[in-house]
C-alpha cells in the first residue's frame, strides 16, 4: 500500500539520506536530452534541501547546467542496512554554478583530494550547489512528496 500524502518532513528525509554517499544529477543537454551522471556529496549530506558536488570547468555539466539550471537528483540508499527499508528518493531543483575557493573550503572532504590533487586551489575547479523544489520519495512501502520552494 502507498500513499501519496507525505507523512515525512525534511528533518525524516535527511536522517535517511545520512549514509548515501552518491546520487545521479540529471541535466538538459544543448539538444534536448537528459544527460545523467553519478556524482558524490562525499558525505555532505546534512540535507537542508541543498546538494554540494564537485566538478570541472571543461565538463558537460557545468555546460548543461550553465544552458539550463533545472536539474534532477535521485538517490538510494541500500536496502537492508541495519533492517532498514529501500529508500529511493528524487528531487528536481535549481543548479547554481559556484567558483568561489572559500566556498569550496566549506564543503571540501579529504576524499576529494583523489579527485582533485591540488585541492580547492584545483585550476578549472567548480562546485555545483543545487537547491531542492520538490522531493519525491518511497521508504519501503510508503510514498510522498514533500514541495520546499516554488521553481525559478
Amino acid at each position: 500500500m502507498t500513499s501519496s500524502s507525505s507523512t515525512k518532513t525534511l528533518a525524516d528525509i535527511a536522517a535517511r539520506m545520512r549514509d548515501i554517499d552518491f546520487a545521479v544529477l540529471s541535466t538538459r543537454t544543448e539538444g534536448g536530452a537528459i544527460a545523467g551522471r553519478p556524482m558524490s556529496n562525499n558525505r555532505d549530506v546534512d540535507f537542508d534541501g541543498d546538494s554540494y558536488f564537485f566538478t570541472l570547468e571543461d565538463t558537460r555539466t557545468v555546460g548543461d547546467i550553465a544552458r539550463d539550471p533545472h536539474v534532477g537528483l535521485a538517490y538510494q540508499a541500500k536496502a537492508g542496512m541495519l533492517g532498514m527499508r529501500p529508500f529511493f528518493l528524487t528531487v528536481e531543483g535549481h543548479a547554481e554554478l559556484i567558483r568561489d575557493t572559500a566556498e569550496f573550503a566549506a564543503h571540501w572532504t579529504k576524499d576529494l583530494d583523489r579527485w582533485f590533487e591540488e585541492g580547492v586551489d584545483t585550476r578549472g575547479l567548480v562546485l555545483i550547489k543545487v537547491t531542492a523544489h520538490h522531493l519525491h520519495y518511497w521508504d519501503g512501502y510508503e510514498e510522498g512528496e514533500v514541495a520546499l520552494r516554488a521553481m525559478a
